[in-house]
């Protein structure tokens, strides 16, 4: 299945770069991953030596630092690293951020290890990534992802510390972190919270949402399916439902599905998934073992948030959304692809929105960079002028502030408002950009993904034109 997604990147890579004007060989050159790094090492545990293998592909460091995610999962391989470090180089392009495309990987599987065993796997697995260069602020720069957390990140960038202590910046060697350590509110749900923005884009473009067939621009009691209830899709199906009024109607784990017609309780179904190690049995809604037929009900919006080619060539005939919108890397398959645009249905693709995370990871970089919290010059300012405004506006009216709005209005701007205000206006924007591109182009001829594609190859490529490549 991984070399198939690493040709399926690569086949709408492609389909994109087609319509870029480059130079002879330089389209050959972005679509190459420059470096992967394979590593074997051994961690004595249980009385005994165990051998891991891991990953670290590095696509692009055309804008900076390379940035991208370890995940641990049991059946990754050097394709699938590849794959994903490929998507974060136009992710990161897409979304205007300095940063390069990097990936990397654990084979193993977290839950068959206790935490303290899995902290010295980490470790380790960080001593080699730093001696042959795949992590350091400068220049590679690894997140949380599928299988792993912020305390895995803590352990990567406590072990970074003690093995370059004359590193002022050691501490944004990683991103995901803790608060605590050194990381930024909202970074655990910054995935999730991007794809709401994302949509929400979508919703106020009255032409795409025309396009999609979807005449209001109101999400309220729009039907979504989730697959996954992982960090991404649990955080967006909550946002989604509890923020916009949508009805979660049906979420998809690896073990069934949960459905109820009227909307289920995303809290009290991740309490359930937490408590019992399964969404099954929740009573919020009906269960069935047969998770991935659920993909093909009737829904508004389908949200595939967990791994790769869950939308292929089999099944992409029968999905039934006007709009799919891709919170995973590569959930949608290029065989898919072709069989959904053919249907009329809108795909968002995943570099733009599954960008949360990398987005406020940049947010986390900064401000592990600078030195200085998000807000810490101009907050008291900026309440300043706000209470002042507010007075000004009571005394030239005689009238009191509203109430609905005095609370909002004069309340301290605290890290995570920073953070959620700049994430959408980024979300905001690339939507726009796309949107626009799209609409430039022949009639139907390019779709949001191939947008997405074409705007990040040109700014790939003026990157390293720029460098004289």
């Amino acid at each position: 299945m991984s070399a198939g997604f690493l040709s399926d990147v690569e086949a709408m890579y492609d389909r994109a770069a087609v319509n870029v004007d480059m130079p002879d060989g330089l389209s050959d050159k972005i679509k190459a991953c420059n470096a992967t790094y394979v590593t074997r090492f051994g961690v004595r545990l249980r009385g005994r030596m165990f051998t891991f293998r891991g990953w670290r592909a590095t696509h692009s460091t055309h804008s900076g630092p390379a940035k991208g995610g370890i995940r641990y999962a049991p059946n990754v391989d050097q394709d699938e690293v590849e794959a994903l470090a490929a998507l974060m180089s136009y992710k990161c392009a897409l979304l205007n951020l300095p940063f390069g495309g990097s990936k990397g990987a654990l084979e193993i599987t977290p839950s068959d290890w206790e935490p303290f065993e899995l902290e010295k796997i980490t470790r380790r697995f960080a001593q080699e990534l730093m001696r042959h260069g795949f992590l350091a602020s400068a220049t590679n720069v690894p997140a949380p992802d599928v299988g792993t957390n912020q305390q895995m990140m803590m352990w990567i960038a406590d072990e970074y510390r003690r093995y370059k202590p004359d590193d002022i910046n050691a501490v944004g060697c990683v991103t995901g972190k803790p608060v605590t350590g050194g990381g930024i509110a909202g970074r655990t749900e910054a995935t999730g919270r991007g794809v709401q923005y994302a949509i929400h884009a979508f919703f106020k473009s009255e032409r795409d949402r025309h396009a999609a067939g979807f005449e209001s621009d109101k999400l309220e009691g729009q039907r979504v399916i989730i697959q996954g209830l992982g960090n991404v899709g649990s955080h967006a199906a909550q946002f989604l439902s509890n923020d916009d009024g949508c009805k979660v109607i049906a979420v998809i784990e690896h073990d069934g599905v949960v459905r109820n017609v009227d909307g289920l309780d995303i809290a009290a179904l991740k309490a359930h998934q937490i408590e019992t190690g399964s969404i099954m049995g929740f009573d919020g809604g009906a269960s069935d073992s047969n998770g991935a037929v659920a993909l093909e009900d009737a829904c508004d919006i389908l949200i595939p948030a967990a791994l790769e080619s869950v939308i292929h060539a089999d099944n992409a005939a029968r999905i039934q959304a006007r709009l799919v919108v891709e919170a995973a890397n590569g959930p949608v398959t290029y065989a898919a692809d072709e069989i959904l645009r053919q249907r009329g249905i809108t795909i968002i693709p995943d570099m733009l929105a599954n960008a949360g995370g990398v987005v406020v990871s940049y947010f986390e970089w900064v401000k592990n960079i600078t030195h200085m919290p998000f807000g810490l010059m101009e907050r008291r300012q900026t309440d300043r002028e706000h209470r002042i405004l507010a007075h000004s506006m009571e005394k030239m009216t005689g009238q009191s502030f509203p109430s609905e709005h005095k609370g909002e209005f004069l309340a301290e701007r605290g890290e995570i408002d920073l953070v959620r205000s700049g994430l959408a206006e980024m979300m905001h924007r690339a939507f726009g950009e796309v949107s626009e591109h799209v609409h430039q182009s022949q009639e139907g001829s390019v779709t949001l993904r191939d947008a997405a594609y074409e705007i990040a190859i040109k700014r790939i490529s003026g990157a390293y034109q720029a460098i004289g490549l």
